[in-house]
């Protein structure tokens, strides 16, 4: 009988060996991207601090008020993108270290991803 690792445990997996190599610091500050069934949560960390910077998600009031009804879900997380830049160039962080949690870096996270470097942050 074949076992089959779950999609969430090959998620886990990924995101174990991404996190040995990325890391946030004072200058260069980690944007983490964490997404549900749901909602989409990014963060910009320092983690030699432990204090959170920036972040942005889709349960805020300020991105219902941004959002359009009639938006897709990339054109979400693109918001959600454009609203972390705007909080985190707000503190003055310009550059960050992405972190895409374990996920694939296609649709929602790429989409977010791609939003925020157009808003200004080098990623």
């Amino acid at each position: 009988m074949i076992n089959k690792i779950s999609r969430n445990e090959q998620r886990r997996k990924r995101h174990k060996r991404t996190r040995r190599k990325v890391f946030g610091s004072g200058e260069m500050p980690r944007l983490v991207v964490y997404r549900s069934n749901r909602h989409l949560y990014a963060q910009v960390i320092d983690d030699i601090s432990g204090n959170t910077l920036a972040s942005s998600n889709t349960l805020q009031k300020r991105f219902k008020e941004n959002m359009d009804e009639k938006m897709s879900n990339k054109d979400m997380a693109g918001l959600v993108g454009r609203l972390v830049a705007e909080d985190a160039m707000k503190v003055d962080v310009k550059r960050v270290v992405f972190d895409r949690g374990g996920n694939k870096y296609h649709g929602l996270i790429a989409a977010l991803a791609d939003s925020a470097r157009k808003a200004g942050l080098e990623l």
